[in-house]
């Protein structure tokens, strides 16, 4: 007896796997910009120290991006938001690289640009 995959429910396999690692990523990061007492971030992250409110703003953006890529999926709910999430991430992945490497960090953006391939391959997916 064999129990091989179509293409398709293995591709659907990678894609959630894909979506639910990146969200549970970004929740993270959205709680620790969020809720992190500014003096334990800023030794984290230092760019942080000198941009409270963009902290902030990326801390919502991140948690947004996070439920878009999984809960139009797990509540069938207007499907097409999982590629707007998606490509949301994506742009802020890129901004998020320009930020750096317009401060000198370049050696910083590693993740970014991970996190702007998967999102990309989700988009492209979806």
């Amino acid at each position: 007896m064999t129990s091989k995959q179509s293409p398709s429910k293995i591709l659907h396999i990678l894609l959630w796997v894909a979506q639910g690692l990146l969200s549970a990523t970004l929740l993270w990061a959205s709680a620790t910009k969020l809720f992190k007492p500014a003096a334990e971030l800023a030794a984290m992250w230092p760019w942080t120290a000198e941009h409270r409110g963009l902290v902030v703003f990326t801390g919502i953006l991140d948690f947004l991006g996070a439920l878009g890529l999984v809960l139009p999926g797990i509540l069938r709910i207007w499907p097409r938001l999982t590629r707007y999430a998606a490509y949301g991430i994506l742009l802020l992945m890129i901004a998020a690289s320009v930020f750096h490497i317009s401060r000198g960090e370049a050696n910083l953006i590693g993740i970014n640009i991970v996190f702007a391939a998967i999102a990309a391959f989700i988009a492209w997916r979806r």
